[in-house]
C-alpha cells in the first residue's frame, strides 16, 4: 500500500523543483527525503524522478503518480474536514500566511479575538510579501490573507476557495504639515517627489498603471516596498507616498492622508483556504476572525 506521507513528499519535490528545497520546506534533511522517495520508488517499481541540471523533474511515471497523489491527498483532507465538521469544535492548531501591510489593522486584531474566543487554538503566522497560494495548495499553510490589485486577472489555483474581505484603496500620504485631507487628483502627483514600491511588485505595477491612466509616468525619487520606510520619508517631508489604507495606522503621528480623487488604485484583500466539501471549523474560525477585523478596520476609516 502506498504511503501517504511519501506521496506528499513527491508532491512537494515536484512543486519545489529539488530535493533540497523540498527538505527545507518540510523541516527535514535532504537525506531523509531522498530515503523516503527511494522507498516510494521501490513500492511502485519504476523511477519517479530524473535529474535536470541542479533540479529534478518527474518522469512519465512520476507525473501519473502525482495526478493520483493529488486526488489521494485531497481525499484525506476531505476526510479530516468531515470528521472535524461532525466534531464541530475548533482544533488546537492552524497556520496563517499574511502580508506585512495587513498586520496592524487586520491580523493582530483577528489573532487577539481568536485567542479570546478559542484559547485552545494556537495560530502560527507567517508574515511575508511572497505569494502564498502555492503554499496553501501544498498544504504548508491553512489560510492565506492575500491581495489582488484590480488591474490583475484572477489567477486563483484550482482547489482554492477565496473569500473577499475588503476593498482597500491606496491613499495619498504626505507630511502632517503639508496639504490637507481633501481628495487629490492623481495627475497632481507628477510634481511631487514620490516614494513608491519597485515596479516589479504588485503595488508598484498598480501605481504605474494608475499614474499612466492619469496622464503621466511616475519617476520616483525613492524606491522601497517597505511601508515603514516610506512613511519615515513622508514624515521627514522628503516624499509623498501612495499606501493602502489598511497598511496605515490611523493614530500614526506626523502624516496626513487623502483619497485619490480620480483614477483610484485599489486592491482586494481576501482570505483563501483549500476547497473541501465540509467546512472545517478551525479554518472557518480563522477566516471569520479576519473578516470581522477587516469590517472593523473599514468602519474605523
Amino acid at each position: 500500500m502506498l504511503d501517504v506521507r511519501r506521496l506528499y513528499m513527491l508532491k512537494t519535490v515536484a512543486a519545489r523543483g529539488s530535493i533540497t528545497a523540498a527538505a527545507h520546506s518540510l523541516a527535514l534533511t535532504a537525506g531523509a527525503v531522498s530515503q523516503q522517495l527511494a522507498a516510494l520508488r521501490n513500492e511502485v517499481g519504476v523511477d519517479l524522478l530524473r535529474p535536470e541540471g541542479r533540479t529534478v523533474a518527474l518522469t512519465e511515471a512520476g507525473r501519473v503518480l502525482l495526478e493520483h497523489a493529488d486526488r489521494i491527498l485531497s481525499a484525506v483532507e476531505e476526510a479530516e474536514s468531515a470528521i472535524a465538521a461532525v466534531r464541530g469544535t475548533v482544533g488546537a492548531a492552524a497556520t496563517l500566511a499574511a502580508l506585512p501591510s495587513t498586520v496592524t489593522r487586520i491580523v493582530a486584531p483577528a489573532l487577539t479575538a481568536l485567542g479570546a474566543c478559542h484559547p485552545q487554538l494556537t495560530v502560527t503566522c507567517s508574515i511575508t510579501d511572497q505569494a502564498q497560494l502555492r503554499e496553501l495548495a501544498l498544504g504548508t499553510v491553512d489560510v492565506v490573507l492575500g491581495q489582488r490589485y484590480h488591474h490583475q486577472p484572477d489567477a486563483t489555483p484550482r482547489g482554492i476557495d477565496v473569500s473577499p474581505l475588503l476593498d482597500d484603496p491606496l491613499l495619498v500620504v504626505t507630511a502632517a504639515d503639508r496639504g490637507d485631507d481633501r481628495p487629490v487628483a492623481l495627475r497632481d502627483l507628477a510634481a511631487h517627489d514620490l516614494v513608491v514600491p519597485p515596479p516589479t511588485t504588485d503595488c508598484g505595477q498598480a501605481i504605474v498603471q494608475g499614474c499612466r491612466r492619469a496622464g503621466f509616468t511616475p519617476v520616483p525619487r525613492y524606491l522601497t516596498a517597505d511601508i515603514a520606510a516610506q512613511l519615515t520619508l513622508v514624515r521627514a517631508g522628503l516624499a509623498t507616498a501612495l499606501v493602502p489604507r489598511t497598511a496605515i495606522d490611523p493614530a500614526a503621528p506626523g502624516i496626513r492622508t487623502a483619497p485619490v480623487a480620480d483614477h483610484p488604485i485599489r486592491r482586494l484583500l481576501f482570505a483563501a483556504t483549500r476547497h473541501t466539501g465540509n467546512a472545517n471549523p478551525t479554518t472557518t474560525a480563522v477566516v471569520e476572525a479576519l473578516r470581522t477585523a477587516a469590517d472593523e478596520g473599514r468602519a474605523s476609516g
